[in-house]
């Protein structure tokens, strides 16, 4: 593969989602080799290219205005994430923080129901289960479909949580959150 196509693919890569070292070699090495002609690519659409080498992927983020600089059209709009996918994301995020800090090796694995329970915690108190159940897997599968989540082959109903959750959802949020937690846990308790 020359330099050029090379080059190519991992700009496409990068246009179709997060490049995982793992999983798309050929686009990584790319990224290390000819980094600057990616970026360079990038930078002229005003996109940033982040790289995390130690855990292992890239992705494509917006840049931020610069004062003083003539703005671009923004390449991708923003969504704003249901309450339960922001909530789910939070959580994994912990849960992925928690397997971290445990001195685990690998990653992290946690099946449907897991995460269904996960997400039970902060539900509206329901006498319909079906319900509660089937909300949190519709936000488990969007959690998958924006890559937060991989399902693995062979083992249905079990996913890989992504670390490229770490950049979506930082410490500040995390703390943010825990406050916000103990905040929750006091008015339960105070309604008896």
């Amino acid at each position: 593969m020359t330099d050029g196509h090379a080059v190519g693919s991992a700009i496409i890569r990068l246009m179709q989602g997060v490049v995982y070292r793992e999983a798309d070699e050929d686009s990584w090495l790319t990224l290390e080799r000819s980094g600057g002609s990616v970026r360079d690519h990038f930078a002229a659409i005003g996109v940033d290219v982040v790289v995390d080498d130690a855990e292992g992927y890239a992705y494509l983020r917006s840049r931020s205005d610069v004062e003083g600089e003539e703005r671009l059209p923004r390449l991708v709009y923003r969504r704003s994430l249901t309450y339960n996918l922001s909530l789910l994301l939070v959580l994994l995020r912990k849960r992925l923080l928690e397997f971290e800090t445990s001195g685990a090796e690998g990653r992290l694995v946690l099946s449907t129901t897991q995460m269904v329970d996960l997400l039970r915690t902060f539900q509206a108190e329901s006498s319909n289960e079906a319900r509660i159940v089937d909300q949190a897997q519709r936000t488990i599968k969007a959690a998958a479909e924006l890559g937060f989540l991989r399902e693995l082959r062979g083992e249905p109903d079990h996913y890989e949580v992504r670390r490229i959750i770490k950049a979506y959802v930082d410490a500040e949020t995390l703390n943010d959150f825990a406050a916000k937690l103990k905040q929750y846990a006091g008015e339960r308790r105070a309604d008896g």
